[in-house]
């Protein structure tokens, strides 16, 4: 019988096209939509003057504004456009309800000679169509001069009022210990996020939205969400259910039938190359930081939740906005060194050869001390005003996720060039060099260069906030949801051959059919990010449309492979690399959940407009990156000390790596009951009453419960990071003969 159309599509032949087809298409729309920015972003005025002339701000001071906001990381404290830390205020939102508040008493006062506060629902709504105006038609954003009026112009010097007393005196029941930044730093910072006020507030030109696509929520102005919002949540609904019965049904039906295709030989490891055993060094190392970063993120919880009291250190010390950068950075630590190992594992393991030169696995080793260490202590250094001349290069760079001083970045990117080239010049020897390994090549390229995306201009910081959030989420989303997915996806792949678990031709099917869905939605599914701090309405459909169906190949390639293993056991006992393919297979659940469920509880743009920048974000993030990213690496670092024990006959326990699995699995999953709860409550608060209202500690408050509950699922990871470093540690340096 003939191949259907669909069989060829779905041979190997066919998706390799696919992908490649849609990878082209998706690129070229993105270069497109790239060349099209400087049409959309919106400007930064040459000055803001009020009705009677006097200059407000300038464009330089809204430049040096954003630089001090980045230097003293107040990303990681607060929001601003809905993007950073949910512990301080949304400054942009902050900036326009006090403008509106400001506005409503100074109209009532002179309308009526009474308070805003004792005005009748007639009267309110007279002034509330006076204070619309002001906002919508007597304010616009242009690039020469913007011209408040004065009832405008005295909000603005109130606002500047608030905000230098807030950073310069701090206020300690909100956590900011204050004593850092100068009135003088705080007066930019003021004029920078003025700015962003304006673009939340400001009528884009020709349309009846803002420059934010109409965000915040915002009641005293009547400013909610667009149609278009709702309309292309109902196609990314239908697409979803579409799209999830198509992947099951090609998965089931026309990938995973085996029908006799041979498994390869288990991996047996008889010895280990020079370059695999110094690997050895990096595995505690990786354990080491999951442990710090556990550590931290439970006295981040803390003081979430009782922002008002020191715990255990003084705040003073260990200020909230440091410890979260921190935080965040040793996590991408961990796990890009645990994926660099992962990489010099594999590739003389495919090509049966050694790296040329072993050395230079030290030389990384050291480089990455180096880089990290370094950039840990600019970090600090630099949002505690210590680097404030050279912050730039050194300190905290103040872009979240992305708070490497420039002169870290640069020493990151060499190291990751350095990798790429150890693995490729080994890994493509590999006699069986087909799609698996160069989908490992060429993701391990693409991490190793798109991380440059972040770093443009390379010798200052980017003027305008829009154009320079725009690229970091380049970094962040295309790292994250394309280039590690895609080397996610080969290495798994990979290694369920390599152990026995699925046929070559099954995994090669079902890889490339991750990378074709990959491609297509994770690429321009970055438009998701985009819409919020100034792009134009078009990126909600081209975010939103583009859904997370990519994890459910995985998940269904993992679900195999678990199969097989069961058949392994009943046939031969216990399978000798299960501790690694433990991690793999909760990679593969936790990134369907984390990166596919609960993205999608945030996807959607109506509800991602309400619960922006609230605690519903946090399960998704945290879930997420320890499954999609944080299990992988923990699985090449058992791979790694698993093949080590069987090289040198040391004895292998079991017991206590699957201790550490299970106590950091319940702990990262019961972590996303409470944050999904409380985050819920935020979105209902941000439609009913707007989303300053929902980012007032006063929420939280009401809360408290659910606030504190988070100590047990902390407390589990915790303790599972604990188990998993000594495990680590025991495995790599001090197990014995095995008898």
């Amino acid at each position: 019988m003939n191949p259907s159309w669909l069989d060829k599509l779905l041979s190997r032949k066919g998706l390799y096209t696919a992908f490649w087809t849609v990878a082209i298409v998706m690129v070229v729309a993105l270069i497109v939509f790239t060349a099209n920015l400087a049409k959309e972003v919106p400007p930064i005025p040459a000055q803001v003057v009020s009705a009677d002339g006097t200059v407000l701000y300038t464009y330089d001071d809204v430049v040096g504004g954003k630089g001090y906001f980045q230097q003293f990381d107040l990303t990681d404290y607060g929001t601003l456009l809905g993007m950073g830390a949910y512990l301080g205020p949304d400054f942009s939102t902050e900036f326009f309800h006090r403008r509106a508040e400001f506005l409503y008493e100074r109209f009532a006062r002179e309308e009526f000679g009474i308070s805003a506060a004792a005005l009748t629902d007639e009267q309110r709504g007279w002034i509330k169509e006076r204070v619309k105006n002001d906002f919508h038609d007597g304010v616009k954003l242009v690039e020469g001069t913007v011209t408040y009026t004065e009832a405008s112009a005295a909000a603005y010097h109130a606002n500047v009022d608030y905000l230098v007393d807030f950073l310069v005196n701090g206020d300690r029941e909100h956590a900011w210990p204050g004593g850092v930044i100068r009135a003088d730093e705080a007066t930019l910072i003021a004029a920078f996020i003025d700015w962003a006020q304006l673009v939340a507030s400001s009528k884009r030109p020709g349309t009846d939205r803002t420059w934010s696509n109409n965000w915040p929520p915002e009641p005293l102005v009547d400013q909610d969400t667009t149609w278009t919002s709702h309309i292309t949540s109902l196609w990314e609904l239908l697409a979803l259910w579409v799209g999830t019965i198509l992947v099951l049904y090609i998965a089931y039906e026309k990938l995973l039938k085996r029908d006799g295709e041979p498994l390869e030989q288990p991996l047996i490891v008889t010895k280990l190359f020079p370059s695999q055993e110094k690997l050895l060094k990096y595995v505690p190392v990786v354990g080491l930081f999951m442990l710090l970063q556990m550590i931290i993120g439970g006295y981040l919880a803390h003081i979430y939740t009782d922002p008002g009291s020191n715990f255990i250190v003084s705040q003073d010390v260990m200020p909230f906005n440091v410890m979260r950068a921190l935080h965040v950075n040793l996590a991408i630590l961990w796990v890009a060194i645990g994926w660099l190992v992962g990489g010099m594992m594999i590739a003389p393991l495919a090509a049966n050869e050694d790296l040329k030169f072993p050395w230079l696995v030290d030389v990384l080793w050291g480089a990455l001390l180096v880089v990290g260490g370094g950039g840990l202590i600019g970090i600090y250094m630099g949002a505690t005003g210590q680097m404030r001349d050279v912050w730039f290069w050194l300190g905290n760079e103040g872009r979240e996720l992305l708070n490497l001083g420039r002169v870290w970045d640069i020493g990151l990117v060499i190291g990751l060039l350095l990798w790429f080239f150890m693995v490729y010049s080994v890994i493509r020897k590999a006699k069986d060099n087909n799609v698996l390994i160069g989908t490992i090549i060429w993701s391990a390229f693409g991490i190793a260069t798109l991380y440059m995306a972040g770093m443009a201009p390379l010798h200052k910081i980017m003027p305008n906030y829009t154009v320079d959030d725009y690229y970091r989420w380049w970094v962040v989303h295309l790292w994250v949801e394309l280039t590690f997915e895609l080397f996610a996806a080969g290495v798994l792949a990979f290694l369920t051959v390599a152990l026995g678990l699925v046929s070559r031709k099954t995994a090669e099917r079902i890889m490339l059919f991750e990378l074709f869905l990959v491609a297509a939605s994770g690429t321009l599914g970055v438009g998701h990010h985009y819409w919020w701090q100034g792009l134009d309405e078009y990126w909600i459909a081209l975010g939103g449309i583009f859904s997370a169906l990519e994890p459910l190949p995985l998940g269904l390639l993992m679900i195999e492979a678990l199969k097989q293993q069961r058949e392994i056991n009943a046939k031969q006992g216990d399978f000798p690399f299960a501790v690694p393919f433990l991690f793999l297979a909760g990679s593969a659940f936790l990134n369907w959940f984390g990166a596919g469920f609960l993205g999608m509880v945030i996807n959607l743009p109506t509800i991602n407009y309400y619960c922006h920048g609230t605690y519903l974000i946090m399960p998704h993030a945290h879930v997420s990156l320890l499954g999609a990213f944080g299990y992988i690496s923990l699985a090449f670092m058992y791979l790694v000390t698993r093949s080590n024990a069987m090289a040198k006959g040391l004895e292998w326990n079991e017991t206590p790596s699957r201790v550490g699995f299970w106590l950091l699995t319940s702990g990262v999953l019961l972590f996303a009951i409470p944050t999904l709860v409380i985050g819920l409550e935020q979105t209902r608060i941000a439609h009913d009453l707007g989303y300053w209202a929902a980012r007032q500690h006063s929420v939280l408050e009401s809360m408290k419960g659910w606030m504190w509950s988070r100590v047990v699922p902390d407390g589990l990871m915790i303790l599972g990071a604990a188990v998993i470093f000594f495990d680590l540690l025991k495995k790599s340096f001090f197990s014995r003969k095995a008898a």
